[in-house]
């Protein structure tokens, strides 16, 4: 990573991809935002300094991100070559002949011509559901069956890969890459890859540390995006987590927050951006996202990486062998 200046003490660093675009290290997150307050959130962090939108199909509400990417472009606040706009390939779509499709569809709905990045959301191919139907088509195949469940489809991930491929030369995705991907599954993908996946997005949090994984990215020269970078809050309220299992709370991170007048929160994201990754926490308080990305001219000395190294407990929240239990479905995709 390489420091370059910020308005607003916006953290301005950025992650050099293999294609040799420079991908922002803090991005805004968009999952679980709420539709009605999703416009205003997205012009609210472009104010503030955030030029990495993370989006998908699956959150339901990029047509809302794209207004309010609208609304920025259209006050001056930025320009659409000045964004870096992320989405996803959900599971429904993962056929050759859906992927195009689906991208057009989230370009469609956030109003561009062009993501700088698309992901495979999952290793996980279900059963196509038209857009017609029903969008985003989201886990269960039928919700009004007698046992609703999550149907799979047998598509194999060369041939998805190979139509992502497709949306670069196509000029739909300037690059592309996959999430909650394991290190077999990358190895698997980069042999026969003739675009190897330029970013992993995964959950990496000071319970869910995830070092065989950081390493492998960064010698196979994947760049790495943590999900949920801030641990268990966004899965309090869907009972997949504790309040007790923040990290923000942990001795260690409040005794590093003290020595460098900071917050938890802070401590936590710079943690992870000097791991050599990029983070995208979400929230739609203003003091917050300010809080978020105000992580410039500062640094974590070597013994407090090392201290908050020894806070793995390899705790994952968002696990779908887990969570897929409630829709009647056993999908394992880490083990």
């Amino acid at each position: 990573m390489s420091a370059t200046g910020g308005a607003a003490a916006a953290y301005a660093e950025g992650l050099t991809l293999r294609s040799g675009a420079a991908m922002p290290a803090v991005g805004f997150g968009t999952w679980k935002v709420p539709r009605e307050a999703t416009a205003a959130a997205v012009v609210a962090a472009i104010k503030l300094g955030y030029r990495h939108l993370d989006c998908a199909c699956d959150y339901g509400n990029e047509e809302e991100v794209g207004t309010g990417i609208a609304a920025a472009i259209a006050e001056g606040l930025v320009r659409r070559e000045e964004l870096w706009v992320t989405s996803k390939l959900w599971n429904t779509y993962h056929a050759k002949e859906h992927v195009e499709a689906a991208c057009r569809k989230s370009l469609s709905d956030l109003g561009l011509d062009y993501l700088d990045l698309y992901l495979i959301h999952f290793p996980i191919a279900q059963r196509f559901v038209p857009f017609e139907e029903r969008y985003p088509p989201e886990w269960i195949y039928d919700p009004s069956a007698e046992e609703p469940k999550i149907e799979l489809a047998k598509v194999p991930v060369q041939e998805t890969w190979e139509a992502m491929e497709g949306l670069v030369h196509a000029g739909l995705a300037k690059n592309i890459g996959v999430c909650n991907f394991n290190t077999a599954g990358l190895r698997d993908l980069l042999n026969y890859a003739t675009i190897p996946p330029a970013v992993l997005q995964v959950e990496v949090h000071p319970a869910n540390q995830q070092p065989t994984l950081v390493r492998f990215c960064e010698e196979e020269g994947i760049a790495l995006t943590a999900f949920s970078p801030l641990g268990s809050g966004s899965y309090v309220e869907l009972s997949m987590a504790e309040q007790a299992d923040t990290a923000l709370a942990s001795p260690v991170v409040q005794r590093i927050a003290a020595c460098h007048g900071r917050s938890a929160a802070q401590v936590i994201l710079k943690w992870g951006l000097q791991r050599g990754y990029s983070i995208i926490p979400k929230s739609v308080k203003e003091a917050r996202m300010a809080e978020n990305i105000g992580l410039g001219g500062w640094a974590l000395t070597a013994e407090e990486m090392e201290a908050m190294a020894a806070l793995d407990e390899g705790r994952r929240f968002n696990d779908p062998a887990e969570f897929c239990l409630g829709m009647n479905t056993f999908l394992p995709i880490y083990q």
